[in-house]
């Protein structure tokens, strides 16, 4: 069995909402009805998100496939960022390479990504734990999280490197060994 770790596609920036509550644009939408029509998702028997809005939207599209619910994990959420809200795009750059290139400090008042990468660590274990469905493993979230995991599994330092290039990406690993299969590649063309 697979678990399919998959970040939401592109948002609505807006920045007088919080981030959290953003939702998935319209091009967002359709990269993701792409993804859900194709064969990569086929064995979907469980669909988790994190509790952010756009995780949900696009997990819904997901599970709405297979009529699954769609069940969340706030420990699956993206790093948090809070402290500084958003950030213009060059600046929000800058901050999240500092993130990666510093995982044990926090840049600015954001979450370390030594401490994001063990919360989403966690929320994986607790969910593999309790597995509902035979099929694969569906986790809708977030790039740095998804990153996080992925350098976790990997056994390789945290580093942007492995870092998704553009939202709606997904990798996969194997449920029981725990070894990733694959890096992030884009869920259906920009």
């Amino acid at each position: 069995m697979a678990v399919l770790f998959i970040s939401h596609p592109e948002v609505e920036i807006d920045p007088e909402v919080p981030v959290a509550r953003w939702r998935l644009s319209d091009r967002g939408v359709a990269r993701m009805r792409a993804f859900v029509a194709s064969p990569t998702v086929a064995n979907v028997s469980e669909v988790w998100a994190s509790t952010e809005t756009k995780a949900i939207e696009a997990a819904g599209l997901l599970a709405a496939r297979f009529g699954l619910p769609v069940h969340v994990d706030s420990r699956l959420g993206e790093n948090d960022r809070t402290a500084t809200g958003f950030l213009p795009p060059a600046e929000f750059e800058a901050v999240a390479d500092a993130f990666f290139a510093n995982p044990d400090e926090s840049v600015r008042g954001w979450e370390t990504a030594a401490a994001a990468q063990a919360r989403v660590r966690a929320a994986v274990a607790s969910i593999l734990a309790d597995r509902r469905g035979a099929g694969d493993l569906a986790i809708v979230a977030h790039g740095a999280v998804g990153t996080l995991l992925y350098c976790a599994l990997q056994g390789v330092p945290i580093s942007r490197k492995f870092d998704q290039p553009f939202q709606g990406h997904v990798w996969s690993f194997n449920a029981e060994t725990l070894a990733p299969t694959h890096g992030w590649t884009p869920i259906a063309p920009r």
